[in-house]
């Protein structure tokens, strides 16, 4: 059986929205010209993630203030996991995706 690639993104005591990208930039191994925006996220998780399964830890930590912020990157990862589900029925090389978030 084949493993699964795991990524663990660690949101713990991020105090600013671009800390809380460089964390997904480097957790996730983008190019250093990352845009730092959600758009941006959704493009290079496309085109560049091969994870299986992402596990965020620290939401909780963060000020409430980035609310919108997180429920935004929640978007985007529930989406990108039905885009990767629909994908993974119809071809035999796409693995389907989870996330998850641990407190």
């Amino acid at each position: 059986m084949e493993q699964k690639k795991i990524i663990t993104l660690d949101l713990t005591d991020c105090k600013y929205l671009s800390e809380i990208h460089e964390r997904i930039r480097v957790t996730f191994d983008f190019p250093e010209w990352y845009g730092a925006n959600w758009d941006a996220f959704w493009d290079l998780l496309w085109s560049t993630c091969d994870a299986d399964v992402v596990k965020i830890l620290g939401e909780s930590t963060l000020p409430k203030s980035f609310q919108l912020e997180i429920e935004m990157m929640h978007k985007i990862l529930s989406e990108y996991k039905q885009e990767r589900l629909i994908d993974s029925d119809r071809f035999n090389d796409i693995n389907p995706f989870e996330y998850y978030i641990e407190s």
